[in-house]
């Protein structure tokens, strides 16, 4: 694994630790797509830190729980701001 990659891991995994944002938004910010935030996440770092795996999958784990609540308060949103 390259350095640069590896580097990226890192930063990631810490921002979402520092932050709690979602995959989407930490691909914003990083300038990677999501599905490289997820691979980044949940296969790279597994091999590089497995507590900072621990720590970060438990956060995944919480919006995926509540994922249904965001996508109908963000609906809720768009209609109400449509009428």
């Amino acid at each position: 694994m390259s350095n640069d990659i590896l580097t990226r891991v890192i930063g990631e995994a810490n921002y979402i630790l520092e932050t709690g944002e979602t995959v989407r938004n930490i691909a914003k910010v990083f300038n990677v797509s999501k599905s490289t935030v997820h691979k980044d996440l949940h296969e790279r770092l597994r091999d590089i830190d497995r507590n900072l795996y621990g720590r970060v999958d438990n956060i995944l784990k919480y919006h995926i729980d509540i994922r249904h609540i965001r996508g109908g308060a963000a609906t809720r949103k768009k209609y109400l701001k449509k009428y």
